[in-house]
C-alpha cells in the first residue's frame, strides 16, 4: 500500500488542534497528493501577501473597527476585484480546482478551496472567519466581534464573488443542489471543524480520482480519509476495492475481510447486505488468486 506522506499524516493527527493553526498548511498537504513537489512555504507566503493586501484595503475602506459589512466588502474587492479569484463554473470537475496551490496560481477553484483562501485572507485582514460545512456548497461565516451576538455573523459565498447570503438565500442554494433531499435546518449552518474541512477536500479528490480511474491516487486519499475516520466502513471497503483494481491482492483481501466482519456486527440493512454480497464475491476471488500464488 502506498504510504501517506509524512506531512499529510501529521496534518491528520493534528486535525483537532487549536483553530489558530489555520487550514492552509493542511490543504497544501492534501494538494501534495496530486503535486508531490509543491513548495508549501512559497504558497503560504502567497497567502501572506494576499492577506497584507486585504488588510490594507480594509484599513482604507473601513478601518479595523469598522462595520463588518464594510470590511467584508473590502476583502471581496481585494480577492475578486483586484486579484481576480472566481469560481470555476466551466470546468468544475478539473482536479486542479481541488488543489490549493493551483487555485492560488490560477485563481479559480471550487467552493471549499476558495473558502480556504477566503478564511485565511480574512483572518490576516483582522476578521474572524470560519467554514460552514453546507451540503453541496461550502460557505464561510465572518463574525462581527463588536456586535457580540449570535446573529452578528455574515454568511459569505466565496465561490460567487463573496456574496453575502441571507437565510432565504441559503434555503434556495440548498434546493438547487442535485439529488438534495435534505431539509434546511439551522444545524446545516454550524461551524465546520478543521477535520471536517480536510475530510471534504479529500472526498472531493477521491471522487475525481475514481472518475478518472486514477486508482493509485484514490487509494492514497482513501487511506487519508481512514486516518481521519478510522471507523468508516465505507472507506475501509473502498480502500480494499481500490487495492483490488490495482492488483494489490493481499491488502485488498485484508481490508475486504475486515469490512465484512464489521458489517456483520454493526449494519443489518438490506442495502448493506446487498453490498456485502458483492464484496464477498471479491473476497472469494481474491482468496483463489492468492492461493494460486502460493
Amino acid at each position: 500500500m502506498v504510504p501517506l506522506a509524512d506531512t499529510l499524516r501529521q496534518l491528520l493527527e493534528g486535525a483537532d488542534g487549536p483553530a489558530r493553526q489555520g487550514i492552509a498548511s493542511g490543504a497544501l498537504a492534501i494538494a501534495a497528493v496530486e503535486y508531490p513537489r509543491l513548495d508549501p512555504p512559497a504558497y503560504l507566503a502567497k497567502l501572506d501577501a494576499i492577506g497584507d493586501q486585504a488588510l490594507e484595503r480594509v484599513a482604507q475602506a473601513a478601518g479595523a473597527d469598522g462595520p463588518v459589512h464594510a470590511r467584508v466588502e473590502a476583502v471581496n474587492h481585494c480577492l475578486y476585484g483586484e486579484l481576480g479569484f472566481r469560481g470555476n463554473r466551466d470546468r468544475y470537475a478539473d482536479v486542479r480546482n481541488s488543489c490549493l496551490n493551483q487555485v492560488l496560481d490560477r485563481r479559480v477553484g471550487i467552493p471549499i478551496t476558495l473558502s480556504v483562501i477566503y478564511i485565511e485572507t480574512a483572518r490576516r485582514a483582522g476578521l474572524r472567519a470560519e467554514g460552514i460545512n453546507f451540503p453541496g456548497h461550502f460557505l464561510v461565516r465572518v463574525w462581527d466581534d463588536a456586535a457580540g451576538t449570535a446573529e452578528s455573523g455574515l454568511v459569505v459565498d466565496p465561490f460567487d464573488g463573496g456574496t453575502v447570503l441571507t437565510e432565504q438565500d441559503c434555503r434556495a442554494l440548498l434546493a438547487r443542489q442535485e439529488d438534495s433531499d435534505v431539509a434546511f435546518q439551522p444545524a446545516l449552518m454550524a461551524r465546520a471543524s478543521r477535520r471536517q474541512m480536510f475530510a471534504r477536500m479529500l472526498a472531493n479528490l477521491k471522487r475525481l480520482y475514481v472518475q478518472n480511474r486514477s486508482f493509485a491516487h484514490a487509494r492514497v486519499v482513501t487511506d487519508a480519509l481512514l486516518s481521519l475516520a478510522p471507523s468508516s466502513l465505507q472507506e475501509l471497503r473502498d480502500r480494499g476495492l481500490l487495492s483490488y483494481h490495482l492488483h494489490d491482492y493481499a491488502p485488498a483481501l485484508r481490508d475486504l475481510e475486515a469490512y465484512l466482519k464489521l458489517v456483520a456486527l454493526t449494519d443489518k440493512s438490506d442495502e448493506t447486505r446487498d453490498e456485502s454480497t458483492q464484496v464477498w464475491d471479491h473476497v472469494k476471488s481474491l482468496r483463489r488468486r492468492l492461493a494460486s500464488l502460493n
